[in-house]
């Protein structure tokens, strides 16, 4: 399950097939045969292909604001060029829509498709959800992912997700507030230190309404992807959890460094206490915030709250602490399938290769949720290379780590979020508080 470096993008392979006819018949009665062959051949394609199929599809995104639109055109787009299908959304908050589908499963109701988290698939895989993705997808359409976003979606040399989009954890930054601190708004800070220089005149700012600026953003409310996001942290500083070999090691120097410099933006009031990502995002939109780390397509949740982010939002490279050098973990957006039978499984492919399309996804990506490409037929789509917001921390696609997948990820990185509040909430001393969640996640360690 140990992910690698990044790869050039491998190329898709088309095969060819030859027929030809056999003996015995003359050239008109083999065309003749052919012609009935072929019609009982369509025929019985065509029988399948109306057959009438319901497939469920799992999406937490409809109960999101900006997202909802998008996925009813999903629906009504899909369905119009497969009328024999019927999508059924399967809905409930971020935070429960992994349990609700594991739990509805262990009733005997198995969902079709999930609108997935990358760091969801080892859960789902070790819950006999996930389906190989060599069995539902078309061979040609899996090969055009890039080799190395494969490799990060997988369990055990097994790929189980198709993902639409992918982001690093990439710095966001409002450039009015830097301006208003007397900074270069064309110049966010590069390491930590840079930050800590920078922090002070931010710290000094109001808004409109006398509220506090905090300086900077790092979550670390009990999300599970907020785990993940404690390991891009840890990793701007060369820091780690796992060894090269998959070895749990939390006494590198990088990994303390980490949580030295997260108790000392908390002791300092530079960053606001025990938030989720979405708590930032409204801070960054109301103009509490002035940096903060966040995906990519979280530029979405911001700008639903306030339209003004399209404006004064950037992106930057993460920081660089310690002998780090600045870098991050990968996410994504992914399909995760479910092979509850042929059928099923026909119209979950089928409507997988319709979504991660750039005549789908283009408009998505430039309006909704930026994000950079996951495929080679992506690469080109304008909503990526004509989008400034992306420009400033594209090159962080190359500093990702990705995340080390294993079937109790989910608990690991939630203990990872109560590190993250034992060294700021509770005031713990680093060393301590890194020993006792060694002690914590020795049950779930692979």
């Amino acid at each position: 399950m140990k992910k690698r470096t990044l790869a050039l993008a491998m190329a898709a392979i088309m095969g060819l097939t030859t027929a030809c006819s056999g003996g015995g018949q003359t050239q008109q009665s083999a065309e003749a045969s052919a012609k009935e062959a072929g019609k009982a051949d369509s025929e019985t394609t065509d029988k399948t292909s109306r057959e009438a199929v319901t497939i469920k599809i799992a999406n937490y995104a409809l109960l999101e604001a900006g997202y909802d639109e998008f996925w009813g055109n999903v629906k009504t787009g899909f369905e119009e060029k497969y009328p024999n299908v019927t999508i059924e959304w399967v809905t409930a908050p971020y935070g429960e829509i992994l349990n609700q589908v594991i739990n509805m499963a262990g009733g005997g109701d198995k969902v079709d498709c999930i609108f997935s988290e990358m760091i969801w698939i080892p859960a789902l895989v070790d819950a006999g959800l996930a389906a190989p993705m060599e069995e539902i997808l078309d061979e040609d359409f899996l090969n055009d992912y890039y080799p190395n976003i494969l490799e990060a979606h997988s369990v055990d040399g097994q790929v189980y997700g198709a993902p639409l989009y992918v982001s690093p954890f990439v710095l966001f930054y409002n450039k009015d507030l830097m301006e208003q601190a007397g900074l270069d708004p064309n110049a966010p800070p590069k390491t930590y230190d840079e930050l800590l220089e920078m922090a002070p005149k931010l710290a000094e700012l109001k808004t409109a309404d006398g509220n506090q600026v905090y300086p900077f953003g790092q979550p670390t409310a009990s999300v599970i992807v907020i785990g993940s996001s404690l390991q891009a942290f840890a990793q701007n500083f060369g820091g780690t959890v796992f060894d090269s070999d998959g070895t749990f090691n939390a006494d590198n120097q990088g990994f303390k460094e980490s949580m030295e410099m997260l108790q000392k933006l908390d002791e300092l009031g530079y960053n606001p206490q025990n938030c989720k990502p979405k708590d930032l995002r409204n801070l960054f939109a109301l103009g509490q915030l002035a940096m903060y780390y966040d995906n990519t397509w979280g530029f979405n949740g911001a700008k639903s709250i306030n339209p003004e982010v399209a404006n004064f939002a950037a992106t930057a490279l993460p920081l660089s602490g310690g002998q780090g050098k600045g870098d991050t973990t990968l996410q994504s957006h992914c399909f995760v399938a479910v092979n509850n039978g042929a059928e099923k499984a026909e119209a979950v492919k089928n409507f997988i290769q319709y979504v991660v399309t750039p005549e789908i996804l283009n408009d998505y990506i430039a309006n909704i949720a930026p994000a950079y490409p996951a495929k080679s037929a992506m690469e080109s789509m304008e909503a990526v290379t004509g989008s400034e917001f992306l420009k400033g921390g594209q090159d962080a696609v190359g500093k990702a780590v990705p995340v080390y997948q294993f079937p109790t990820l989910s608990d690991f990185n939630l203990e990872l979020c109560a590190l993250g509040q034992a060294v700021t909430v509770g005031k713990e001393p680093v060393e301590d508080a890194i020993e006792n969640f060694k002690s914590a996640v020795q049950p779930l360690l692979p």
